[in-house]
């Protein structure tokens, strides 16, 4: 996705300002940012490597975690950079085209991440409530057909919002109060008639965050009834431990999506700064976690990771 075509635009320059108002603490901020994001590319390059290598990690609950591995390595990598240079060498400047792309690559990232989630209760729903089946229902093959739909739907429920913003003209303040280029705080700067924009991102929103906390709602509901139904206490918690990572991963992506959008559409009165850095943990801190709960909580990956470790030294 190289740039778009631009009609009003094409020369425009916008002004990234990193976190407003703490200008002064950049170089402090830096640090902690390039400590999340070098812990988050060291535990999930580690976990591909991993179950590249172990054959007997090549099963769909491994690849559903390869794939989320992979948008966690993305998420940071469209925004860490840009913001070490803000935050280092003030290099704020940034085209339109740049920002737009940018701005794609984060949202459909985003969307990849959900329905990866969703598969992965998918997975956890065949696997309590009809294990016997579980080989022939998902095998390595329709897992990976049903992430290559996932990801034609992220890029064509994400492509209409910088193809539609592509031909607005925007106004002459073209400062953007945040370290990568946020979707909202572009939308105000248009000059145009942003109508179909806002209306556009809205229904996406509610669709894809409604459809894909649906469906997993529905799976865990669907696991806990076959889960109350199981007799015997050591198979009873088997399962619901097999369930306790998924719903972990789960709550450190959408917990701080939820709560920094709930600031920003009714925290008028908290500082610009805490929606900025609210917005950006939410891009740092699940993909350093994801890999640290996974290898913490999966025994079998634990083993292998250990085993992998030890060899290497």
């Amino acid at each position: 996705m190289g740039a778009f075509n631009f009609t009003h635009s094409d020369s425009s320059t916008f002004i990234l300002m990193g976190i407003p108002g703490l200008e002064a603490a950049h170089i402090w901020i830096s640090i902690p940012f390039s400590i999340f994001y070098i812990i988050s590319l060291l535990g999930n390059f580690t976990l591909l490597s991993v179950v590249g290598k172990e054959q007997t990690l090549h099963k769909p609950m491994y690849l559903l975690l390869c794939m989320l591995a992979l948008s966690d390595i993305a998420t940071p990598t469209f925004v860490v950079p840009k913001a070490l240079g803000i935050f280092w060498f003030n290099l704020k400047g940034i085209t339109l085209a740049a920002c737009l792309t940018q701005m794609f690559f984060l949202h459909m990232v985003s969307v990849m991440h959900s329905a990866t989630l969703v598969t992965m209760a998918f997975d956890r729903y065949v696997a309590i409530c009809n294990p016997l089946r579980y080989a022939t229902i998902l095998s390595n093959e329709k897992i990976a057909k049903l992430e290559l739909i996932c990801l034609i739907r992220a890029v064509l429920f994400i492509l209409p919002l910088p193809l539609l913003l592509s031909q607005q003209p925007f106004c002459a303040n073209h400062i953007i109060p945040h370290m990568q280029c946020e979707y909202t705080a572009v939308v105000k700067m248009a000059c145009g008639d942003i109508t179909v924009i806002r209306i556009y991102g809205l229904v996406l929103m509610f669709l894809i965050n409604g459809f894909d906390l649906t469906l997993i709602a529905l799976s865990y509901i669907l696991i806990i009834k076959a889960v109350l139904r199981i007799s015997s206490k050591k198979a009873h918690q088997k399962a619901l431990n097999t369930c306790t990572t998924h719903i972990c991963v789960m709550l450190t992506y959408y917990t701080p999506g939820l709560f920094s959008s709930l600031t920003y559409w009714f925290g008028q009165g908290i500082a610009p700064h805490v929606h900025t850095i609210l917005a950006d943990l939410y891009l740092l801190i699940p993909p350093m976690l994801n890999p640290i709960i996974y290898g913490v909580r999966t025994k079998e990956l634990r083993d292998k990771v250990g085993k992998y470790t030890c060899c290497r030294r």
